[in-house]
């Protein structure tokens, strides 16, 4: 895994692999930028935009989209959990959180709202069972009493949302002066440690 443990090395492992793709017909950046941009559109704090350029980061460090033994429909790869853990130290909880809650939220969403997994790409539709399936009833009221459960349902919508063939939204750049300075609320407490 290549794990990125500073704010250089998390845009250099978008630069080494945002060109793969990732079950979709997008690539990992142009997916990324594409959330970013939604939750900027909808007025979203400056974590949260962050979080929703940085959602996948997992996909990137555990790197199955080349390993030719991964299978959408029965392997998960965990990238919420291993992206939550990459941004955490990096950029805080307020980013982290919603990326580790997002597939929940995708979960919770195919359980509460019927029509919602027609709406899901074939890729999430894919991802899905590997991930669990729909929550059940106690985990989604589990779920609903999450501190981060709104910022979680609105990352999932940009995450479903931004996957427009063509889209152009910006590039990388454009979010480096934001990220870095969200990183640098961090090192103080970085530094403590």
């Amino acid at each position: 895994m290549n794990v990125p443990r500073s704010v250089d090395q998390l845009f250099a492992l978008y630069v080494e692999k945002g060109n793969d793709l990732y079950g979709e017909s997008l690539t990992q950046s142009e997916h990324a930028l594409q959330c970013a941009a939604l939750a900027r559109a909808a007025g979203a704090s400056e974590e949260l935009v962050i979080a929703a350029l940085f959602h996948d980061v997992g996909h990137l460090v555990v790197d199955v989209q080349n390993d030719p033994d991964f299978v959408l429909e029965e392997d998960n790869d965990d990238h919420e959990a291993i992206g939550a853990k990459v941004l955490s130290p990096l950029l805080g909880p307020a980013v982290a959180r919603p990326v580790a809650l997002h597939v929940t939220a995708k979960r919770w969403r195919c359980a509460r709202e019927p029509d919602y997994i027609e709406r899901l790409s074939l890729a999430s539709r894919a991802t899905l069972r590997a991930q669990g399936g729909p929550l059940g009833d106690e985990e989604c009221d589990r779920f609903e009493e999450q501190p981060g459960f709104a910022d979680a349902l609105a990352l999932r919508t940009w995450d479903d949302e931004g996957k427009v063939d063509g889209l152009e939204v910006g590039t990388l750049a454009d979010y480096v002066d934001t990220v870095n300075s969200l990183a640098a609320t961090r090192l103080p407490e970085r530094r403590a440690r």
